[in-house]
C-alpha cells in the first residue's frame, strides 16, 4: 500500500499504539530542543526526575528568548541553563546565537528523525524534512529522560503544490494564504503533508518559513520531502553526510486534500489581531504605517534578510518609518554582512539588533499607542507585541521593506517600477561559525549546577479529590490565546522559573483581578469558547493557573498543546456535550463535581456538574494514560508514583 511521508516516519518511531486517527500513540523521539523561556522550568522538570543524562540522541538549549538584561533574573536563568546543560549532556546556544529554530535548522536538523521542542514553532524543521513537534516543557523533559511522547494520532492532511512563485511574492505568502482558506483551527488534529511538483521551487529555508507557521493553522506539524533542494542547504553548511532521500510513495493517499498553484499566490498581509485576518497587501495600501521589523522565528534567514537588503541598497527608509531587523541567527547576520548587506542596512536607516526572538515575544521593540507595526513575524495575538490596543499585521519580507520605503502599506510588486526583482538565493557555502555553540562533555563529575534566587523548586500538587466543588472564576469567548492566559513580555518572562511570581500575571490583559480572586476561592474553574489555549507551547499557561487553584477548565474546544498542558498539570480539561451549556455558565456559579475521581479512574466519558442545582454532561476525552496522570494530579505525581 502506498504511503505518504509523514505516515512513513510515524512507523519507523512508534512505539504504542496504532496509527489511527483519534487514538493515542507513543513514538520514540530522536532530538529534543529548549529554549530560555521554557527551558528553566523544563530542566526543573527533568531533574525532578533524577535522571543523569539525557536520553535522546541529541539534545539542545537554546538562549533566544529572555535577552534583556535589565536584572539578575536572565542572567542567573542562563547560567543555570548553561550548566545543567553541561551536567546532563545537552549542547547550548549561547546569547545572540540565534533564534533556536533557525539554528537548529542550520546545525543539528535531520531528515527523517523526530523532534520535540518546548516551544510552538518547533515545526520550522519541516525544512528539513523532521517530523518536529512543538509540546509543553514537561514533554519534552520526558522525553529527554527517555520516555516516549504520547499524542493523539494526526489525520495527514495532503497539499499540491504546482507552478512557482512570480517575482515579489515568497513562501510567506504561501502560508498567508493557507491560514486565508482555513483559518487557525484549520489545522487542528492534522500533519499537513506538502507534495507535488511545486516543492522543488522552494528552498529548505522557504520550507521552514511554511512549517514554522504551520503552528498558526494549529496543525501538530508540517512536513516537505527529503530532496535535492534539502541536500543543496545541507552541503552548504557543510552537513551533507546526513542528508537522505525522503518522500512519500507514488499515489500515496492523504485524510484530507488541497492544492495550491503557487503562480496564483499574491501578497497577502493579516490584519490585527489573528494571523489567519487575510486580506491582499493591495486592498490596504495606503495605509500610514510607523514601524517594521524583519526577522526573528519565520522570515529571518539569508534569504529573507539578503532580499530586504538589496530593495533598500542605495535609498533610505521614510522619514518617519522605524525599521528593524532580528537576524534569526549570527550566521544569518554574518553570511548578510559577506555580502555587503550590512552595509546597505545600515546606510538605508534600518536598526539591526543581535539574533534572537526579541519583539515578538514581546521582548522589546513595543510600538506606540495606535501606532502600525508591519511584522514578518508568525503572530499578532492582542498585546503580543506589549502595547495594549496594538495594530501589528503580518507580512512577507518584501511586503515589509516597500512599506518602510514607502512609509505606507504598499503592494510589494510595484517595487519592480524602481528595480529589478533580487531573486535572491541561498549561499551555495555559507560562512560558518559555531563558536556560540557549546558542546556536552561526557565527564561531568566536576560540572556545578548553579541556581540563582529567582530559581523556586517546582510546586508541589494535590492528587484530584472524590469530590470537587469550585467557582467560575472566569468566563471567556472563543480563540482565547495562551498570550492572554500568560503574558510574555520583558516583564513577565523573568519569572518563567519561578511559578508564585509568575502566577499574578495571569489573565492580566483581560482581568488584572483574576489571581488574587483565584487564590482567595481555593478551587476554580475557567470557561472558555472554541480552541482555547491556541498560540504558544508555554506550559506555564496550565502551570500558573494550577498554583492559583484552578482544576478543572471547561470549554467548547481546546488547542492541542494547551489540553496536554492541563493534563500534565492535574487541570481537567473538559467541553460541552452541548454547547449551549456554555451560556448557562457564568463568572461566579458554584460547580459541584460529584465523584468526580471515580468517574475519571473508571474511563467514564461523560462527567456531570451540578450548575446551581441543574446538571450539565461535559466531556472528557482523554487516554487512559492521560486518566491516570489527572487522578494523580499531575504527570510528575503520576511518573514519581509509578517509579517507586
Amino acid at each position: 500500500m502506498a504511503k505518504n511521508l509523514a505516515t512513513k516516519i510515524l512507523e519507523a518511531h512508534l512505539v504504542e499504539g496504532e496509527l489511527v486517527p483519534g487514538k493515542e500513540i507513543g513514538i520514540k523521539i530522536d532530538h529534543t530542543l529548549l529554549q530560555d523561556a521554557t527551558g528553566t522550568m523544563a530542566i526543573l522538570e527533568f531533574m525532578a526526575m533524577d535522571v543523569p543524562r539525557v536520553k535522546v540522541e541529541h539534545a539542545a538549549q537554546y538562549i533566544d528568548h529572555n535577552l534583556l538584561q535589565t536584572d539578575n533574573k536572565n542572567a542567573d536563568d542562563h547560567i543555570f541553563l548553561m550548566t545543567a546543560a553541561q551536567k546532563f549532556g545537552v549542547h547550548v546556544s549561547k546569547p545572540g546565537n540565534g533564534v533556536s529554530h533557525q539554528v537548529n535548522l542550520e546545525r543539528f536538523g535531520v531528515p527523517g528523525k523526530v523532534l520535540l521542542g518546548a516551544d510552538s514553532h518547533t515545526p520550522s524543521a519541516a525544512g528539513l524534512s523532521m517530523i518536529a513537534i512543538g509540546a509543553g516543557g514537561l514533554d519534552v523533559a520526558m522525553a529527554m529522560a527517555g520516555h516516549p511522547f504520547h499524542l493523539r494520532c494526526p489525520k495527514i492532511w495532503g497539499i499540491k503544490l504546482t507552478g512557482q512563485l512570480r517575482p515579489w511574492v515568497s513562501a510567506k505568502d504561501v502560508i498567508l494564504e493557507m491560514l486565508r482558506r482555513h483559518s487557525v483551527k484549520g489545522g487542528v488534529g492534522k500533519i499537513i503533508e506538502y507534495y507535488g511538483p511545486g516543492v522543488a521551487t522552494l528552498s529548505a529555508t522557504d520550507r521552514a518559513i511554511i512549517g514554522n507557521m504551520g503552528a498558526e493553522l494549529g496543525a501538530t506539524t508540517s512536513i516537505f520531502p527529503s530532496d535535492e533542494r534539502t541536500r543543496e542547504f545541507l552541503e552548504a553548511q557543510e552537513r551533507g553526510s546526513v542528508w537522505a532521500p525522503l518522500s512519500a510513495d507514488p499515489d500515496a493517499a492523504y485524510d484530507e486534500y488541497d492544492e495550491i498553484d503557487l503562480s496564483t499566490v499574491v501578497p497577502l498581509i493579516a490584519m490585527p489581531s489573528s494571523p489567519d485576518n487575510i486580506v491582499k497587501v493591495s486592498d490596504l495600501e495606503g495605509l500610514k504605517v510607523d514601524q517594521v521589523i524583519v526577522g526573528s522565528s519565520a522570515n529571518s534567514a539569508f534569504r529573507d534578510l539578503m532580499t530586504v537588503c538589496r530593495i533598500l541598497d542605495g535609498r533610505h527608509v521614510a522619514p518617519f518609518v522605524s525599521f528593524h531587523i532580528n537576524p534569526g541567527s549570527r550566521q544569518v547576520i554574518e553570511n548578510v554582512a559577506a555580502q555587503g548587506g550590512f552595509m546597505m542596512l545600515l546606510l538605508a536607516g534600518a536598526q539591526v539588533h543581535q539574533p534572537g526572538c526579541l519583539g515578538c515575544i514581546g521582548m522589546g521593540q513595543a510600538p506606540g499607542t495606535d501606532q502600525v507595526s508591519l511584522r514578518t513575524f508568525p503572530r499578532n495575538f492582542p498585546g503580543r507585541s506589549g502595547t495594549k490596543n496594538d495594530r501589528v499585521y503580518l507580512c512577507s519580507p518584501e511586503t515589509a521593506a516597500a512599506a518602510g520605503l514607502f512609509g505606507v502599506v504598499t503592494d510589494p510588486r510595484k517595487l519592480g517600477d524602481l528595480m529589478a526583482w533580487p531573486d535572491v538565493k541561498n549561499p551555495e557555502k555559507y560562512v560558518i561559525d559555531d563558536s556560540s555553540i557549546i558542546p556536552p562533555v561526557e565527564d561531568t563529575s566536576a560540572v556545578e549546577i548553579i541556581t540563582g534566587p529567582n530559581i523556586v523548586p517546582f510546586p508541589d500538587f494535590d492528587e484530584l479529590p472524590e469530590d470537587l466543588s469550585a467557582e467560575v472564576i472566569l468566563k471567556v469567548g472563543d480563540n482565547i490565546s495562551t498570550d492572554t492566559i500568560m503574558p510574555a513580555g520583558n516583564k513577565v518572562l523573568p519569572f518563567r522559573s519561578n511559578v508564585p511570581a509568575i502566577s499574578k500575571f495571569v489573565f492580566e490583559q483581560l482581568d488584572p483581578g483574576f489571581p488574587a480572586r483565584a487564590q482567595e476561592k481555593g478551587n476554580g474553574v475557567v470557561v472558555g469558547g472554541e480552541n482555547y489555549g491556541q498560540g504558544s507551547s508555554r506550559e506555564h499557561a496550565a502551570l500558573a493557573p494550577r498554583y492559583l487553584g484552578i482544576r478543572a477548565k471547561i470549554a467548547k474546544s481546546f488547542a492541542r498543546i494547551h489540553k496536554a498542558n492541563l493534563i500534565n498539570f492535574g487541570i481537567l480539561p473538559l467541553t460541552f456535550k452541548d454547547p449551549a451549556d456554555y451560556d448557562r455558565l457564568q463568572q461566579g456559579s458554584t460547580l459541584v463535581f460529584k465523584g468526580v475521581r471515580r468517574h475519571v479512574a473508571e474511563g467514564a466519558t461523560e462527567i456531570p456538574v451540578t450548575v446551581e442545582g441543574r446538571e450539565i454532561v461535559t466531556l472528557l476525552e482523554v487516554s487512559e494514560r492521560e486518566r491516570q496522570e489527572l487522578v494523580a494530579g499531575g504527570t510528575l505525581n503520576f511518573v514519581k508514583k509509578t517509579s517507586k
